[in-house]
């Protein structure tokens, strides 16, 4: 199972830092998201910073970038890096397209599903000058008398999908390279609710085997000898991602539903998003997250051994203070690097 890091870093610099950092440290991926900067560009200044490790965007949104813009993109960023690039494709919610972006957003699975098609089939003829007519319900790509005239180095790059859902889910096992986890994923919801999905989709496909698709599970984490300190470092993650409705079938799942409820309350109340730690049980945290002592979490670590083929460890930021963050990060690097050895 790979060990694989999501840096932190006020300024792009310091997020470089943290991946040059995690790669010496051992991990073999550092992913960057897309939220408050560009997924394309914080890949970028990582790719250029690092020298062995993969990079990754976990996630770029699929739908604010038109297919062609996103293909060559992820070719720039494959020759930045040398061909180490994945990209990491996720849906987002309906609002933050539509309101946010003013971006189409229609069914999610079929949308993102002619999105991948039509950036592999870019990457496949964009330097023959071959003309692309690609029918679709909501990303048609019609281009003619466009050739690169710049090398590609790899027309294979790995696509990844975010997925929680079922649908979603079922669309990585039938396309995708790899399929990356929403931020809380137990491994009992990953063997009982994503695995059976992932099988689905892959069974839909003659030939697609297990092998075809790695499975990467994103684990938030709190790294310190204090229990208690821990727990309360990652308790804001838990209380933005309990605040929203959407989610609980998830919390439903491991028993939390009553607790959700109690953070919905809260949100409603006036509490900010980032803001809800007060709100979230040590019982919820410890149910959804990585934390304790580093041999503690080298031990929920290696719970998601036969279920996931990757695990991306990322520290706590939602309602801590910067100095926090910064304690948490260097943390998850020392463990990396207890874990895996260091670079070989």
């Amino acid at each position: 199972m790979r060990i694989t890091y999501a840096p932190w870093g006020e300024t792009l610099a310091e997020l470089a830092d943290a991946a040059r950092r995690a790669e010496e440290a051992g991990a073999e991926v550092v992913w960057v998201p897309e939220l408050h900067r560009s997924a394309t560009l914080s890949a970028a200044a990582i790719a250029q910073a690092t020298s062995t490790a993969q990079v990754g965007t976990a996630i770029a949104l699929a739908f604010t970038r038109s297919p062609m813009v996103t293909a060559l993109e992820a070719l720039d960023l494959d020759e930045i890096s040398e061909g180490r690039f994945i990209l990491g494709l996720g849906t987002g919610v309906q609002r933050l397209n539509e309101d946010w972006h003013n971006a189409r957003w229609g069914k999610p699975v079929g949308h993102l599903r002619e999105t991948v098609r039509n950036v592999r089939h870019f990457w496949e003829t964009c330097t023959t000058g071959e003309r692309i007519d690609l029918d679709g319900e909501y990303e048609p790509m019609r281009i003619r008398g466009y050739e690169r005239p710049f090398p590609v180095l790899r027309t294979d790059i790995p696509i990844y999908l975010a997925a929680m859902g079922p649908a979603m889910t079922r669309l990585a096992g039938r396309i995708a390279d790899g399929w990356i986890s929403h931020e809380l994923c137990s491994p009992s919801y990953l063997e009982q609710r994503i695995l059976p999905e992932i099988d689905a989709g892959l069974a839909a496909v003659e030939g697609r085997e297990r092998s075809d698709i790695e499975l990467v599970v994103s684990a938030c984490c709190s790294v310190d000898p204090d229990a208690s300190a821990a727990k309360r470092r990652v308790a804001g993650l838990v209380g933005f991602y309990a605040s929203v409705r959407t989610y609980a079938d998830f919390f439903e799942f491991h028993g939390l539903g009553e607790q959700q409820q109690g953070v919905i309350e809260a949100f409603r109340s006036g509490q900010g998003a980032d803001y809800l730690a007060e709100s979230v049980s040590d019982e919820m945290v410890d149910a959804l997250t990585l934390n304790g002592d580093p041999d503690k979490v080298a031990e929920q670590i290696a719970a998601y051994e036969g279920k996931a083929d990757a695990v991306k460890l990322s520290p706590p930021t939602h309602g801590i203070a910067a100095a926090e963050t910064r304690i948490a990060q260097d943390r998850i690097i020392e463990l990396i690097s207890m874990i895996t050895g260091g670079r070989q």
